[in-house]
């Protein structure tokens, strides 16, 4: 499973709660543009909305500028391919306050290209900066063990 694109970003603004796999719904030119790196999941989010789970705010730039599809669309929703059964449960979950759904990652498995989606809390101020001051210390430690050996 080849990772196509990541959302580094999530993991450290959000706590995951729980995961999803789900297929794309994506035109010729889409697929051609994420298989070459050229979309990106900063500042995306998944919504449920009548029954049908979409990707909002996916960046996905044409892999031929010079040569725009017909119906290119700058920021067009993408549709998730979720069973009835995730859909419903995901639906109740958001329904609780402070719960997002936030794509982590899209992958290929085999030929077809899918998202890892997530159900996240929002992490506060102080539990970010103790991420960052403990990812510092290690550091620092593995700085020190190094110079020593």
């Amino acid at each position: 499973m080849p990772v196509l694109l990541e959302n580094k970003k999530a993991r450290f603004d959000y706590e995951v709660l729980k995961t999803f796999e789900a297929g794309l719904e994506l035109r010729g030119w889409e697929v051609k543009s994420i298989r070459g790196k050229m979309a990106s999941l900063a500042g995306a989010r998944a919504i449920v909305r009548g029954g049908e789970v979409y990707i909002v705010g996916l960046d996905i730039r044409p892999s031929q500028a010079n040569n725009l599809p017909a119906n290119y669309e700058e920021g067009r929703v993408v549709r998730l391919l979720l069973s009835k059964k995730e859909i419903s449960e995901l639906h109740g979950k958001l329904a609780q306050k402070g719960l997002t759904l936030v794509p982590i990652r899209l992958y290929t498995k085999g030929k077809r290209i899918k998202a890892q989606i997530a159900l996240v809390k929002g992490k506060k101020k102080f539990e970010k900066r103790d991420k960052i001051k403990e990812r510092e210390s290690k550091r620092k430690i593995e700085r020190t063990i190094k110079n020593m050996a």
